[in-house]
């Protein structure tokens, strides 16, 4: 493989055959990706495991915004199979809500990436607001344990900071 992940042909007792690309041998998405609602799962923490996932099974250039090769070149179907299945991780780690706002035909991995986290920056100002108020007006009384209001107050922080209203320590 190629840093580009780009396949080349093995030597060493394979008969000149093409390795195998690592994104072939995922079998389940969520042993590596939660699952992103948008709440317990923010959109920056899925972000940021799909991209180290992405990373590691070499197609970060499939996300990234890298140009994919003309339709003339002879990588082009092999580019599509992969791609086919980065689409599917993407697809595959995202609640039933999300998929169903950004599914679309003959879709690219990257067009999905984009049209996802347009989804969730979009939004911005009115979602901060109604998340301010939400933290804001969470009350002790109605949650069963301390335990539970500290991880409510803990998962709508990190939903402001998505939406870049980070709440400081203090609060």
């Amino acid at each position: 493989m190629t840093k580009d992940g780009d396949d080349v042909t093995s030597s060493g007792g394979h008969g000149g055959k093409p390795a195998l690309h690592p994104v072939y041998s995922v079998t389940n998405i969520f042993n590596k990706v939660r699952m992103l609602d948008g709440v317990k799962i923010t959109c920056s923490a899925w972000v940021k495991l799909f991209t180290l996932h992405a990373k590691g099974y070499k197609v970060s250039h499939h996300i990234d915004g890298t140009r994919p090769p003309t339709a003339a070149d002879p990588k082009y179907a092999e580019w599509c199979e992969i791609d086919a299945h980065v689409l599917q991780w993407i697809y595959g780690s995202i609640s039933e809500d999300l998929l169903l706002r950004v599914l679309e035909t003959n879709s690219t991995a990257y067009e999905a990436w984009t049209r996802i986290k347009n989804h969730f920056l979009n939004n911005k100002g009115a979602r901060a607001a109604a998340l301010e108020h939400e933290f804001t007006n969470m009350m002790l009384s109605k949650c069963s344990s301390l335990d539970e209001y500290c991880q409510k107050l803990k998962d709508i922080g990190n939903q402001l900071t998505d939406v870049g209203s980070a709440v400081d320590d203090q609060r």
